[in-house]
């Protein structure tokens, strides 16, 4: 087993790697005490059966430069091959600034393809590679040095069996030419705006039922003082307040430390310092703003006149698609967008791309009544009218 921890070493593997169609990718991480991942181990592999094929890359090791392995995330010559991978993606494009291209992800393709909704690697390495996984290793701490051998195997077989389910998958798409499903299902990991948070957005996040405005505002700038604070120090959003303290906060709305004091859910490091500081400004802050400049809860599909019998005419409907097509219902549509679509909305996903093809356009043909559904023993026909 290669573990590459020198610059010149990665730089080696990536010179050969660009000479391939596709390089698997993995990571493993910690996140537990940060705000952003902290990249541990980086696992690739390329097509063959030669030990230096598949390669472990430690991060951890000073001096070593991850500017090779970038550079082959640019090369649009060699796909890179991840299994579900925003997390993978997030952590290369906050890190190196890099979102690899061209991309696969397993766990999309296999969903395209009939495997269910999020299916997880260890299914397809049984389904596919006829294999099984040792998953022992999963929850171990990924920072200590040196690595066990187990870690080492378990992190190895991340992106060994990856070559053979992204094979399978690769041929299974193009057979059934549903590639355009798989670009359109990309477009949202390969957008760089999906990892990055924007601190006057953070409140969207925060769950809560009640629509008051100046309630709302409150929690706006309190989501956005804690995610601004966490994303300085590196620290997660609950180590200065959890979302509960947060809506207290905004309820309560305190003006001096004192006030703080008799917060029943703030942790008591937040009652002090910068972190209480910073909670009186957002709440003074939040005290200012005009009835236009307060934020809005979107209550729009709380008051959906749904028509109940088209909707369940629609729940057969995808039943029918997702059997002809042999893709997870929940992947073309979900149960609220039946309802939206009986309710008389237009403007969302399931109506739209490749799911308009496969559902969207018969669902709306079925809401004007131009087809019908019919049974013939166990199949559902969609018949003229």
């Amino acid at each position: 087993m290669i573990t590459l921890t020198t610059t010149e070493g990665l730089q080696a593997f990536c010179d050969r790697a660009k000479k391939q169609a596709y390089v698997t990718v993995d990571t493993e991480f910690l996140r537990e005490r940060t705000y952003y991942s902290k990249l541990c181990l980086v696992q690739l592999a390329i097509p063959g059966d030669a030990e230096e094929d598949a390669v472990l890359l430690d991060p951890l090791v000073k001096g070593l430069d991850l500017a090779p392995l970038y550079d082959l995330f640019r090369d649009t010559s060699v796909v890179k091959v991840f299994h579900a991978a925003r997390q993978d993606l997030e952590i290369f494009f906050i890190q190196g600034g890099v979102i690899p291209d061209p991309l696969f992800d397993t766990q999309v393709a296999a969903m395209v393809c009939g495997f269910g909704e999020q299916v997880g690697y260890e299914t397809l390495v049984r389904k596919i590679a006829k294999e099984n996984l040792d998953k022992t290793s999963r929850f171990t701490d990924w920072s200590r040095r040196p690595l066990t051998t187990a870690q080492e195997n378990y992190a190895l077989a991340d992106v060994t069996h990856l070559r053979v389910i992204y094979e399978f998958l690769r041929d299974e798409i193009k057979r059934e030419g549903r590639e355009k499903w798989v670009a359109e299902e990309l477009e949202i990991l390969t957008s760089p705006a999906t990892y990055v948070v924007q601190p006057e957005e953070a409140w969207k996040r925060v769950k809560t039922r009640t629509s008051s405005g100046k309630f709302l505002a409150a929690v706006k700038e309190l989501a956005a003082f804690r995610e601004i604070y966490s994303q300085s120090r590196d620290i997660p959003r609950n180590r200065v307040y959890k979302d509960d303290a947060l809506l207290e906060l905004a309820s309560t709305k305190p003006t001096s430390l004192q006030d703080l004091s008799r917060s029943r859910l703030l942790l008591r490091e937040a009652r002090k310092g910068e972190i209480a500081d910073g909670i009186l400004q957002a709440i003074e802050k939040a005290s200012k703003y005009t009835a236009a400049e307060m934020p809005k809860l979107d209550l729009s599909n709380d008051k959906l006149q749904v028509n109940p019998a088209l909707a369940d005419m629609l729940r057969v409907l995808l039943k029918a698609k997702s059997d002809t097509y042999n893709v997870a219902a929940k992947m073309i549509a979900s149960a609220s967008d039946l309802d939206m679509i009986a309710a008389g909305k237009r403007d969302f996903p399931a109506l739209k791309g490749w799911r308009a093809e496969v559902f969207g356009v018969d669902a709306l043909r079925l809401c004007k009544g131009e087809i019908g559904l019919a049974v013939k023993g166990q199949r559902v026909d969609v018949i003229e009218l």
